[in-house]
């Protein structure tokens, strides 16, 4: 009998921390996400390596950073031949499955690999009767994808080897945009969400990158976003119906004058008018944050049920479960929805993790973690020997309650998806320690009018985050964050060369003295 831990991941999509009641922000309630945290460990500071979906889910699978692994976009595909953990602890002698979510490439050149058993959706998914692929072919199952998720997950852990120790991957589509939740759900989160202090950030004092994102509740949810009808055609209610493509696209308008504007809602027909643009923007806010968080509502569900299950199998203390996502997301914050961002609210991802055995209940860390640590935590759980090409370090220390003296307390993020007209978020990267967050905007991206942005100044920012936890004002330029400049330069350029990531930005000029020495 194999007495090594069993591991569950269960990782959602788009998944804000802050909309996970053990993280404080009072907007939701999620009892049985909060039950890995009283049972287990929660983590304040665990970031994202590159804060968009493809790129992170190679790094967890790989333990590398992207430029390593190659998928460094939405529109990378990962290789199928390269090593990753799941290959890794197969060998160890562990039965290994992926359910949900791939979204690292379609076909067999791209098709998950070292796993025993492996159910994905194409693409993004489909939150109702979604289609699944497997070796044997695509099929659909009827139901709502978050549930059927779990059910698949399940059902294998019940015909698995009960002699050996397995590994799961349970990816969830759920609350990726566009929010669809389970009709019985749909009751939920009917009192108005507070605005969130930044909500009408004016974006001074930032970099120009912040302004010309698209991603603003204001200006950029289209209609399919926040289930309504379009005034000329749209989903239901009668209405002739609109190639899927546009109704998905179409932005709801944000005029100044909102006096004739009607909004619709595509499921029962309710009438929506606005006295003000300010009136409008609120409620695309709360239309927002109601749909958002009742698909999260199912995965909090549906995390209990699998507790509720290794309970019932007397797995619980022997079975490792963590909870995470791809990476964070705007609620609200700064005006925006939707990631990419180095900003803390899509740069933080949650990590909740159980393991009677060896954590101690209820307990917080707030050392720094990053995604690539995942896979070497996981091996060194298993016993298997961690590969020389893995980036990360296991956490199992900090696990144990206790932060190595040499840990490294420094994240490094890279968005290398700079070509994307839709969203115009700047290509960018950074290293964020303990207290201060540093960024190089090297802006190869789309201007407002959609021309290519190469030709605007290369911007750098500099977040004290103890004494601005809101990232409103950057201090860059300020002569008394001076030295703090060139210790966080020195950091970045240190991390950049340990991973093998090569820098564009300029070298910082001499001080004083006539030397580059950074004061450390």
């Amino acid at each position: 009998m194999d007495n090594r831990p069993n591991i569950i991941f269960i990782m959602a999509d788009d998944h804000a921390a802050k909309s996970i009641s053990c993280y404080g922000a009072g907007i939701n309630h999620t009892p049985n996400l909060d039950r890995l945290a009283t049972e287990g460990m929660k983590f304040n500071h665990c970031y994202v390596t590159n804060s968009i979906c493809t790129p992170s889910r190679a790094a967890i699978l790989t333990g590398t950073h992207n430029h390593v692994n190659g998928v460094m976009t939405l529109d990378s595909k990962i290789n199928k031949y390269i090593p990753n953990v799941a290959k890794h602890l197969r060998t160890g002698g562990y039965q290994t499955a992926m359910v949900g979510k791939w979204h690292l490439g379609e076909g067999e050149d791209h098709e998950p690999t070292g796993f025993d058993f492996w159910s994905v959706v194409p693409g993004q998914g489909e939150y109702y009767d979604p289609e699944f692929i497997e070796p044997s072919g695509i099929e659909v199952e009827p139901g709502y994808a978050t549930d059927i998720i779990t059910d698949k997950s399940i059902d294998w852990m019940k015909k698995r080897d009960s002699r050996r120790p397995f590994f799961l991957m349970c990816h969830h589509k759920a609350p990726h945009r566009s929010w669809e939740c389970d009709e019985k759900h749909k009751h939920l989160y009917k009192d108005p969400v507070r605005l969130p202090d930044t909500f009408t950030d004016d974006y001074k004092n930032r970099a120009r990158a912040a302004k010309v994102a698209k991603m603003r509740v204001e200006e950029d949810l289209t209609y399919h976003d926040l289930g309504l009808v379009q005034p000329d055609g749209g989903d239901s209610v009668g209405t002739k119906l609109l190639p899927k493509w546009w109704f998905k696209e179409r932005k709801v308008p944000a005029p100044d004058d909102v006096s004739k504007l009607k909004l619709i809602d595509k499921d029962d027909g309710t009438v929506f008018t606005f006295k003000s643009k300010a009136e409008l923007t609120e409620f695309k806010f709360q239309r927002y944050m109601q749909r958002y968080l009742r698909t999260i509502q199912s995965i909090d569900d549906n995390v209990g049920r699998m507790l509720d299950w290794l309970d019932e199998e007397n797995l619980t203390d022997n079975t490792i479960v963590i909870y995470t996502s791809d990476q964070g997301f705007f609620l609200g914050e700064h005006g925006w929805f939707d990631k990419r961002f180095m900003y803390e609210e899509s740069f933080q991802m949650p990590f909740l993790i159980k393991y009677p055995r060896e954590i101690k209940p209820g307990t917080v860390c707030d050392d720094i973690i990053c995604n690539v640590d995942f896979a070497p935590t996981w091996l060194d759980y298993a016993g298997v020997r961690q590969p020389t090409y893995m980036q990360g370090v296991s956490v199992r220390p900090l696990l144990q309650g206790s932060t190595p003296t040499d840990w490294q307390q420094v994240a490094y993020h890279r968005y290398w998806m700079h070509r994307d007209i839709i969203h115009e978020a700047y290509a960018h990267y950074g290293v964020r320690d303990q207290r201060y967050k540093l960024i190089y905007w090297y802006n190869e991206g789309f201007g407002i009018e959609g021309t290519r942005a190469g030709g605007q100044p290369k911007e750098w920012e500099l977040f004290d985050c103890q004494e601005d936890p809101l990232e409103l004002f950057n201090c860059y330029d300020d002569p008394k964050y001076a030295d703090v400049v060139r210790k966080m330069t020195k950091l970045l350029e240190d991390k950049m060369a340990e991973i093998g990531d090569e820098p564009v930005h300029p070298p910082l000029p001499p001080i004083a003295n006539g030397t580059s020495k950074v004061a450390l």
